[in-house]
């Protein structure tokens, strides 16, 4: 069953040297996404080194960023590809969100990936609690 679901498209709304870079770390995201899990855990643990924690404001600018370049990202089902997106632009400028993955706590069974900072989850609509957490990748100092 398909459901229809308005995107909001704004890519001119992102300057064009940094539309660049967002579009550079959807590209990367988007391979990463093919690869199972524990690789990409693996690759993740291995980029966030030396990053430091990035504020809710700007993984919130971040993530409002690949959603306004990337359609994929913008959409309902494109949860991985955009948190991986999140957290490779913002460790382009030395910062990290935490990436989490976790499950539905209740049926029907749904995983789902996002980014948390400050110990919030950014840009999500589910509230706290919803999704129960399997593993993370904080930044570095947060270890």
């Amino acid at each position: 069953m398909t459901m229809p679901e308005a995107i909001r498209h704004s890519p001119r709304s992102v300057p064009p040297a940094r539309r660049v870079a967002v579009r550079a770390a959807v590209a990367a995201a988007c391979l990463l996404a093919r690869q199972p899990p524990g690789r990409i855990r693996a690759v993740l643990t291995w980029l966030r080194r030396g990053s430091r924690p990035a504020t809710f404001a700007q993984a919130a600018a971040l993530r409002r960023d690949v959603e306004a370049v990337s359609l994929r990202c913008a959409g309902r089902e494109g949860c991985l590809p955009r948190s991986l997106a999140t957290v490779l632009l913002g460790r382009a400028g030395g910062r990290w969100a935490t990436w989490c993955v976790g499950v539905r706590r209740i049926a029907p069974f749904g995983a789902h990936a996002w980014v948390e900072a400050e110990g919030i989850a950014v840009g999500e609509s589910y509230p706290p609690g919803y999704f129960v957490v399997l593993f993370t990748v904080p930044s570095d100092q947060d270890r």
